[in-house]
């Protein structure tokens, strides 16, 4: 598991992950934990959300490994599944792009609008289809690789879920987050919207708790059990 930052940690994912089975490897580069040249000592990598934007390798010279990293899990079929950022950054990797949502600012509970091709999708189909789920971004897929299948779209058209390559999936949205989680992420960007905005949003995720945990933790047992 990739951790860009210390407020976006495996939280829910890493939990479900672990209770799963899988014996979890946190790499943390922006502490200075290096990662590995290669996924063949790793059975299975995902990638977690970040501030950072997915083509800010400059300021962030780790994104650049990942990137590689990502590319690596599609030539050699070792699963991976990407985060929010982790999810745009599997797309950059492969060949798509990255762009400034037009739209604003995503935050908080969001419908989930999956398509015709989630429903014969392998880890889509044994792990469910969550109704709802988290997202906080203001980036985008917005072009996705060649070869890749969009799983999921909101309404507006904005990518939710994808898979870019036979082994590498990636969701815009937040399955490991709780309140507690976007706490932070809520302290940053209240200033940003009038009196009580962020904060609704973040009521809506607590009073979501238990809908949001039975309906992701599927997501991750199915992933761990992908060879």
């Amino acid at each position: 598991m990739v951790q860009h930052e210390a407020e976006c940690p495996p939280a829910w994912f890493g939990q479900w992950l672990a209770a799963a089975g899988s014996r979890l490897d946190v790499r943390r580069p922006y502490a200075g934990d290096p990662l590995p040249a290669d996924l063949s000592g790793h059975g299975q990598m995902v990638v977690l959300g970040g501030h950072m934007g997915a083509n800010d390798d400059a300021q962030y010279g780790w994104l650049t490994h990942v990137k590689a990293l990502f590319r690596d899990a599609a030539d050699n079929e070792v699963p991976a599944f990407g985060i929010c950022l982790g999810h745009q950054l599997a797309a950059v990797a492969l060949g798509g792009s990255v762009g400034r949502n037009p739209r604003g600012q995503q935050l908080g509970l969001t419908d989930l609008g999956w398509l015709e091709a989630a429903d014969i999708n392998p880890l889509v189909r044994q792990a469910g289809m969550p109704k709802r789920g988290v997202q906080w971004n203001n980036d985008v897929v917005d072009q996705l690789p060649e070869g890749a299948v969009p799983l999921a779209r909101t309404s507006d058209g904005e990518l939710q879920a994808a898979r870019f390559a036979p082994t590498v999936w990636g969701v815009q949205l937040h399955p490991e987050a709780d309140e507690h989680v976007v706490a932070p992420w809520a302290a940053n960007d209240r200033a940003l919207y009038p009196d009580g905005v962020v904060d609704a949003a973040v009521e809506a995720i607590e009073g979501a708790h238990e809908e949001l945990e039975a309906a992701w933790r599927p997501l991750a047992e199915a992933f761990a059990a992908l060879e």
